[in-house]
């Protein structure tokens, strides 16, 4: 049920991400709270990718889903 409500937000930032030739995939969601991504397409070698994971992805998701701890880029 958590992976399904990440994937929801997930849905949200995907279209900023993907106005800019990028995006995020799922890869997992962790007992303890740790969400693990993928950035592709244009994010996956930007190097602003970081400051879009913590401030765009990680944030939004933790703002609405708040038994998230932190947000990984695998």
């Amino acid at each position: 049920m958590l992976r399904e409500r990440v994937e929801a937000v997930l849905g949200k930032v995907r279209p900023l991400l993907q106005r800019d030739g990028g995006n995020v995939e799922l890869v997992d969601v962790l007992p303890d709270g740790t969400v693990k991504v993928k950035l592709t397409g244009a994010c996956s070698g930007c190097p602003m990718s970081t400051m879009t994971l913590k401030n765009a992805i990680e944030e939004t998701i933790k703002k609405e889903i708040p038994e998230v701890k932190s947000v990984v880029q695998v």
